[in-house]
């Protein structure tokens, strides 16, 4: 036995051996990435000494929250505006993994006391070199994030770490399996555990997470809320519009389903001639490419960048500029969201069911099937496999305001029965912060000046 129990201590070290060897071997590759995309967009040159641990320091203590990409940071608003009503005098970072997510942080925290960076490659010096610049108290990190370094040094440095609207999808935990010994032992270090819903518990469980840390809260995005200011510009907008006018929104779309949304708009202005298309590319290299598509196609539109201003024989608005998305779906009479018509595997579709509009998607939801199981048990989303078929339930709701209504109302009213995950979430926060240990000194001499 004592053999057996030797020889898995070995296999586990020699994985940990080889992360570390592959994560310093990865990053070489993953600059010489960034580097080329820099050549259309200088943003990634900038962010690069971010990625490898410097920057800036930061005011020490406080929060720290990660959220990959827009979604997330959209899913982290709610939370970080708790945690700075009621933790006034406490530092804020929010980090981010891609350059969207980092200027969509930008655009909904700017002016306010956030710090706001990049995560930094998972290795070991990179890791310690951020932790010696932010110096969190407590961490908490959005939806699914195993970094093996990161989780470990925040078990080094007796920081707190949480996963909040945690989720494992079946193909994740296949894939985090091979590598058992190494997940273990980062999940080893995690706090707790805020999983969506019971399943994504199992899985963490099943994984090396600590049972009793493992809870079920449900999913963030359910607790979004809409600003006030987002209400009365989106009212402002249709003003200039036309309150009368059919008007529907192509949310985060992707390359791979571009056509489809056109081909479905000019089915709709074939019924109705003063339809508008308000469409919101996903990333921002898809602007350039969507608007030589309306070109192409001769669609008369306007950039919003531009100044947006639509007039009566405008037919679709091209939204070109990040942090915009939540105002065109309140403005809009139906809203269908993208990345669902391709195989990227859908985005959030709460955002408009938050504003009471009938939300139409795509067959490939993978990402979202939580999300979309939830309304469309309240019969509020509808899937559509293609064109054709989107373009027939626009005329529908452009056709039935009524039922149009009473769609977006159930799904208003299925969110609302889904709602308390930031309310269990403040709660364990609450709770941690009062109980946290102090957080030791760095064991390397690796100063915020390095």
């Amino acid at each position: 036995m004592g053999g057996i129990i030797l020889l898995r201590q070995t296999a586990s070290v020699s994985v940990r051996l080889l992360y570390i060897c592959l994560s310093y071997l990865c990053v070489p590759i993953a600059l010489g990435v960034h580097l080329w995309r820099g050549l259309a967009d200088h943003s990634h040159w900038s962010a690069l000494p971010e990625r490898l641990g410097y920057g800036p320091a930061g005011d020490p203590g406080g929060f720290w929250i990660h959220a990959v990409s827009v979604g997330e940071v959209q899913a982290a608003t709610a939370l970080m505006t708790s945690l700075r009503r009621r933790y006034p005098l406490q530092a804020l970072t929010l980090t981010t993994s891609t350059v969207t997510g980092r200027l969509h942080a930008e655009r909904l925290w700017a002016g306010q006391a956030v710090s706001i960076r990049y995560l930094p490659y998972d290795t070991p010096q990179a890791v310690r070199r951020f932790m010696n610049r932010v110096q969190p108290r407590v961490a908490v990190l959005m939806e699914t994030e195993l970094w093996p370094h990161l989780y470990v040094e925040c078990q080094r440095r007796h920081i707190p770490l949480l996963i909040a609207s945690a989720r494992l999808s079946a193909r994740s935990v296949a894939a985090y399996r091979r590598v058992g010994s190494l997940i273990r032992h980062a999940l080893s270090a995690v706090t707790w555990v805020g999983a969506q819903t019971a399943l994504d518990a199992e899985r963490f469980i099943a994984l090396g997470a600590n049972a009793p840390s493992v809870e079920v809260i449900g999913n963030l995005k359910f607790d979004v809320t809409i600003p006030l200011y987002v209400m009365e510009e989106a009212a402002d907008w249709r003003a200039q519009w036309g309150v009368d006018r059919p008007v529907w929104v192509a949310g985060s779309t992707h390359a791979g389903e571009e056509d489809a949304v056109l081909d479905a708009h000019r089915r709709l202005l074939a019924m109705y001639p003063q339809a508008l298309l308000v469409w919101a590319p996903r990333h921002p290299s898809r602007f350039a490419p969507v608007a030589a598509l309306l070109k192409q196609h001769t669609m008369s539109f306007v950039a919003y960048s531009e100044g947006g201003v639509v007039r009566a024989d405008t037919r679709v608005l091209l939204i070109d500029t990040l942090g915009v998305l939540l105002r065109c779906y309140a403005a809009a009479d139906v809203a269908f969201v993208g990345g669902s018509l391709t195989a990227i595997g859908g985005h959030n579709v709460l955002e408009p069911a938050a504003l009471a509009k009938p939300v139409l998607v795509g067959p490939a939801l993978q990402n979202i099937v939580a999300l979309t199981d939830v309304l469309r048990a309240a019969f509020a989303l509808e899937v559509v496999p293609d064109a054709q078929a989107l373009s027939e339930r626009l005329l529908f709701w452009m056709s039935h305001p009524k039922e149009a209504a009473q769609m977006g109302a159930r799904g208003f009213s299925a969110l609302q029965l889904n709602r308390g995950a930031l309310s269990r979430l403040e709660t364990t926060i609450d709770g941690v912060w009062k109980n946290r240990q102090v957080i030791t000194s760095p064991t390397r001499s690796d100063s915020a000046t390095h």
